[in-house]
């Protein structure tokens, strides 16, 4: 049996802590996701993968016995397992008398966890597998303002009409799973799985990066000439920005927490990001031309 590096396919280091663990799993599942890679049984397997991954390194009692099987990796594959290895012996026979029975995890991570926690399950009719039921995907489309604010959703099923709380500060692509939302487990194994994808729809006015915003801004002339004030309005409330005099456009201006709420911790927000770009001013008249002209020949 193959040992799987689980930290390896998630790309995060021992060390990680369970939200780096949670944002590679999310950056991958939005790499590999079915729905982008429709037909493509290479990235069904890998997103299968990193779902198991996900499994047992986002459970930190799951992750604690994974890392105690990982030490003790040679003697497991010696046979010599010090603990429950007799047991998790007459699992793999199961497995292999009953390989009919279609597997959502691979062999490595039942030989620790069983199928999905459900084990077998015996009769006087034999033996059946509790198997986990099927993953349903879903997608849902929000603005920036509702992913700025936070919002809901209704997700409508086959057999059912989910609703959907999404916290201030949820990315594009985002995966969120609704534990027990999907289909129905067989001999008695637990549900599947609900994966809901996240997409935003652009924004005419911001750029949105990571959990900072950018943003355009006119300025007079005559502002960025002798300096002043500007309002800039950013997605919640304005602020004043202090211009200082000879401002060119295209200058950037750091406005500290003006970006979005972080997912994790939404009273946190990023930081934004004003570009101003610097407007001429129209319908001036022929002393106001003969004076500017002026200050130009004297500052040439």
């Amino acid at each position: 049996m193959e040992y799987k590096d689980y930290y390896k396919v998630l790309g995060v280091d021992k060390k990680a802590t369970q939200d780096d663990i949670k944002k590679a799993y999310r950056k991958l599942a939005v790499k590999y996701h079915p729905d982008k890679n429709p037909g493509d049984k290479k990235s069904e397997e890998k997103f299968k993968e990193i779902n198991e991954a996900n499994d047992v390194l986002g459970d930190p009692a799951k992750r604690k016995k994974y890392e105690d099987l990982g030490e003790n990796w040679q003697s497991y594959q010696q046979g010599g397992f010090p603990n429950d290895f007799g047991q998790r012996k007459g699992r793999q026979q199961n497995r292999q008398q009953y390989s009919s029975e279609e597997s959502q995890f691979s062999d490595f991570f039942e030989s620790m966890f069983g199928n999905s926690g459900g084990g077998f399950s015996s009769g006087r009719g034999g033996r059946s597998r509790a198997t986990k039921g099927e993953d349903y995907q879903a997608e849902t489309t929000i603005t920036l303002e509702e992913a700025f604010h936070g919002t809901s959703r209704q997700v409508s099923l086959p057999e059912q009409k989910l609703n959907l709380k999404l916290k201030p500060g949820i990315e594009e692509g985002q995966i969120l799973r609704m534990k027990d939302k999907g289909g129905p487990g067989r001999n008695g194994g637990p549900n599947g799985d609900l994966f809901i994808t996240i997409h935003i729809m652009p924004n005419h006015q911001f750029e949105r990066k990571g959990d900072d915003l950018y943003f355009d801004q006119p300025l007079d002339a005559f502002t960025a000439i002798l300096g002043g004030k500007l309002s800039a309005q950013g997605l919640d409330k304005a602020v004043s920005i202090k211009i200082p005099a000879g401002t060119d456009s295209n200058k950037v201006f750091r406005l500290k927490g003006m970006g979005m709420p972080i997912y994790a911790t939404p009273e946190q927000r990023g930081d934004g990001y004003v570009r101003v770009i610097v407007t001429v001013p129209k319908n001036l008249t022929e002393e106001d031309k003969e004076t500017l002209s002026a200050i130009a020949e004297r500052t040439a």
